[in-house]
């Protein structure tokens, strides 16, 4: 059911494949604007928000963080230090990104010794119940 000029929250959803409760959260914290109500109660979005909700899910996709994603969001494309500020927030995200791949190598490494030892069953113990209790050397080393 279009609306004049709006879309209801669930033909939203269907055309950007966000949950409705999404939406509703992205409302909530400020990402999206509040839409206004139909004269039967229905919010009514406006058709630009699929645009602006689509910005919104990829950069959550890409691991940008809710304020950072306002502050995007409160760039103006055509201003001179748009760009600045985007390169700054993009930038601290790529790091973030960065670490958090450090971290899943690390990770990786644990949990591959562990199904190793598991599977080559020269253990004493378990190696995988060891790896997470942190008794295993494998755990211990990668704490350090």
């Amino acid at each position: 059911m279009e609306l004049q000029n709006g879309i209801l929250r669930a033909q939203l959803a269907r055309k950007t494949g966000c949950n409705l409760e999404t939406i509703r959260y992205y409302e909530k914290v400020g990402l999206l604007p509040e839409p206004p109500r139909s004269s039967n109660g229905y919010r009514v979005y406006s058709p630009e928000l699929v645009q602006r909700l689509q910005f919104v899910l990829r950069a959550r996709e890409l691991g940008f963080l809710l304020e950072e994603i306002k502050a995007l969001l409160g760039l103006d494309a055509v201003k001179p230090n748009a760009c600045n500020d985007a390169h700054g927030i993009a930038k601290a995200n790529l790091a973030a990104v960065r670490s958090k791949l450090s971290d899943l190598k690390k990770m990786e490494a644990i949990l591959a010794s562990a199904v190793a030892g598991c599977e080559s069953r020269d253990f004493g113990g378990c190696p995988i119940l060891n790896a997470l209790s942190g008794s295993s050397p494998t755990s211990q080393a990668a704490r350090r």
